[in-house]
């Protein structure tokens, strides 16, 4: 622009307003990324849901400090090259504040290093393998436990409760599977129980015959799973197929109806075990949230809440320190309690929630799951 258009005091001052309106109504960016397409996709369909709801509902409420959250989606298929590529887009392109991400712990791994190297926080909601939180990052956190945690309660289930004897132990060579069956299994062994069996399978794969036909040599009570659930379902499907009546019993991560749909029945999956948190749709606080999923037709089951609540801990986090700096937040938030959707939150030094809820739940002969 011309200087000589701006040399009166009135054209100058309506220039420098003009530019402080446009930075009183910026944007805080946030990235919500997660598996948007591949097998695990309605993972990250609940993460998108749950994170539009969170910020329509807080920018109806005037925003963070008077300015509005914007989320952009990231797309990792849960798979690591993709995420390291999604997370520095978001980073240098897309230029966020923050991220609510990733659900595979693959994925949240190596993208989480990029995250630490921009001074960027994170929250995942979903993804549970323990180093995630003990590499000393002072910017990551979780909404969600940990395998560790989540692995204690599958085995004194098992133990205490099933009474079982022969477990046999599998999972699908991922971060997440092999850390959560590898958590279940110390357990285990340290309560002086010999896993029958100790195998993995691929990720992609849906035929297990093979292993199925192992797993019936040993005879196990329980069959205990570490992975998802579109390798989830076929092998249950399988396993009943070919006559192993064993109990099956997963992790978070078959915490979606589409279990059912993957093993082709309530017949294959009626009487399936999984741990999982309290179900943050029985908690008073998420009560008119909910009810505004459901009147528009979706159940926000799973990981919905978790990421809605993640929204709501960064919020928190940047309304109280004044501004979109996360080193501030992190600071914040390892001293403080957070109100959310899923009731008051508070993390440790490491980033880990200080209290996990993790119980057991069952599949019924009629596609839906219930706490026991």
């Amino acid at each position: 622009m011309s200087s000589k258009l701006i040399k009166s005091p009135l054209a100058a001052l309506l220039i420098g307003c003009l530019g402080c309106a446009f930075y009183a109504q910026a944007d805080i960016v946030i990235g919500v990324a997660g598996p948007f397409s591949g097998p695990n996709a309605t993972y990250g369909d609940q993460y998108w849901r749950g994170a539009s709801q969170a910020a329509a509902d807080i920018n109806a409420a005037g925003g963070i400090k008077g300015e509005k959250i914007k989320l952009v989606q990231g797309d990792d298929a849960c798979e690591p090259k993709q995420a390291v590529s999604v997370a520095n887009r978001l980073v240098d392109q897309d230029k966020v504040s923050a991220v609510v991400g990733h659900f595979c712990s693959s994925s949240t791994m190596p993208a989480s290093e990029v995250y630490d190297e921009a001074g960027i926080i994170a929250i995942t909601p979903g993804s549970t393998n323990p180093q995630i939180t003990e590499r000393g990052m002072t910017n990551m956190f979780r909404m969600c436990g940990r395998d560790d945690q989540q692995g204690v309660i599958a085995t004194n289930y098992m133990l205490d409760t099933l009474k079982a004897k022969r477990i046999a132990v599998i999972h699908d060579k991922d971060t997440y599977g092999q850390g959560l069956a590898d958590a279940a299994k110390a357990e285990m062994n340290k309560r002086g129980v010999k896993e029958v069996l100790y195998e993995g399978l691929s990720r992609g794969e849906k035929d297990f015959n093979a292993l199925v036909t192992k797993i019936a040599s040993v005879k196990p009570d329980v069959v205990y799973f570490g992975g998802c659930h579109p390798e989830a379902g076929p092998l249950v499907r399988q396993m009943r197929e070919q006559g192993v009546t064993a109990k099956f019993f997963s992790g978070d991560c078959i915490v979606t109806e589409e279990l059912v749909t993957a093993a082709g029945g309530p017949q294959y999956t009626n009487g399936v075990l999984m741990t999982f948190g309290n179900d943050p749709r029985q908690i008073p606080e998420g009560k008119a949230v909910i009810a505004k999923f459901r009147a528009s037709g979706f159940e926000p089951e799973g990981y919905t809440l978790y990421s809605y609540a993640s929204i709501q801990a960064i919020a928190a986090a940047f309304s109280a320190t004044g501004g979109k700096d996360s080193a501030k937040a992190s600071e914040w938030l390892k001293s403080h309690d957070v109100d959310t959707v899923m009731g008051k939150k508070a993390w440790d030094k490491k980033g880990d929630l200080k209290v996990s809820d993790y119980v057991v739940y069952q599949w019924d002969d009629k596609g839906k799951y219930h706490q026991l």
